[in-house]
């Protein structure tokens, strides 16, 4: 079930990803340079912000997918029964980073768009 849920959020970040990425290389403004300076760097700022979150997003959320391919599962019954709760709750965890991360990527993404829309000087 965990596992199904941390593909899902993979799937939808990535989409989203693409999807933002459209918006601001169709809506944003084609030059930062012809912004201010404050402006300008608040942008890009936000814009690297945005960018490593999402990375760190996606990255979370093929762990949580994926697991580490360092990982010897032994077979024996007692050892996988804990193995499989202790991967439960890694899953659970690396999937919570991943919608934070991806909140504060789309956010970020979302405002340097805004920023780029209601400053003059383009």
């Amino acid at each position: 079930m965990a596992l199904q849920q941390a593909e899902g959020y993979r799937t939808f970040l990535s989409s989203l990803t693409g999807l933002l990425t459209a918006v601001f290389v169709l809506k944003g403004q084609e030059n930062l340079s012809k912004l201010a300076t404050g402006p300008r760097w608040t942008v890009i700022a936000l814009l690297i912000t945005g960018s490593l979150a999402l990375i760190a997003a996606s990255w979370f959320s093929v762990q949580a997918v994926h697991g580490r391919p360092d990982v010897e599962i032994l077979s024996e019954p007692e050892t996988l029964l804990r193995y499989e709760r202790r991967r439960a709750k890694e899953v659970w965890r690396l999937v919570e980073a991943a919608r934070w991360l991806a909140l504060l990527g789309i956010l970020a993404v979302a405002a340097a768009v805004i920023v780029t829309w209601v400053t003059p000087g383009a």
